[in-house]
């Protein structure tokens, strides 16, 4: 009888496990600031990271990532509007600009330079041994400088989840270049903090992030793709461009 109670522990428990996901919470900081006459208050947010087996998402208050690699295809998701855009992988971002606006986002794109540096510096970061990393960004007419934490510690591949679901968000979200998004590729490790300061129009936006808790758990109904009741959209509006 104890060996069977032990079997079907062990099972449920097995059962349990495989099923579970990576669930990374991190929290972002934007210090307030005043620009053109207008003052933005410090805004606080929380950034939900989920990693499954060929899938990711990452879910903030405004936007979200879900790629799934089984299908070769990114989820663009707009929590403000309740619109998403499917793109397929490897994404090529002229074909969901607005044909206004298809050639210069191209040259923008271009344009965006980044250099990413070891600091040759280690600190403890919560319970995570992290390396710095300084990333300089020139976009256009801003400059753009990052100060990163990668921590290897973490239970799962970072590899995989930085060349998969990391570069394909930077050319998605911060419309960056492959080549410019290959750069964040020397950064080895997870980010597990940072702070970022950007010169705009005479005033300094600053940011931080830190991850705040690394778990296993499963991934709730709906995590792995767009909500069902969100407009499908076939390319970005100019509307989203201007957000």
């Amino acid at each position: 009888m104890k060996k069977l109670c032990s079997l079907i522990l062990a099972v449920a428990f097995i059962t349990g496990f495989a099923g579970a996901e990576i669930y990374i919470k991190q929290k972002t900081h934007t210090d307030p600031v005043s620009m053109m006459g207008q003052a933005q208050p410090a805004k606080d947010d929380i950034q939900e990271t989920w990693i499954g087996k060929n899938r990711y998402a990452m879910h903030g208050p405004e936007n979200s990532s879900i790629i799934d690699l089984d299908k070769k295809i990114l989820y663009f998701v707009n929590h403000q509007n309740k619109t998403y855009i499917p793109m397929t992988l490897p994404v090529n971002l002229d074909d969901y600009m607005p044909e206004q606006m298809a050639a210069m986002m191209s040259s923008m794109m271009g344009s965006i330079k980044v250099k990413v540096t070891p600091l040759g510096q280690k600190k403890t970061i919560g319970r995570w041994s992290a390396e710095g990393y300084n990333v300089d960004m020139d976009v256009m007419m801003m400059k753009m400088k990052m100060t990163v934490w990668a921590t290897k510690d973490v239970p799962f591949d970072w590899k995989d989840f930085n060349q998969n679901m990391m570069a394909n968000m930077l050319k998605t979200q911060m419309r960056l270049s492959d080549e410019a998004a290959q750069e964040f590729m020397k950064i080895n490790g997870y980010n597990i903090a940072s702070e970022t300061k950007m010169e705009m129009m005479g005033s300094t936006i600053r940011t931080t992030t830190e991850v705040v808790e690394i778990s296993e758990k499963s991934a709730g109904a709906g995590i792995f793709q767009p909500p069902a009741d969100y407009t499908k959209q076939d390319k970005f509006t100019m509307e989203d461009m201007r957000r």
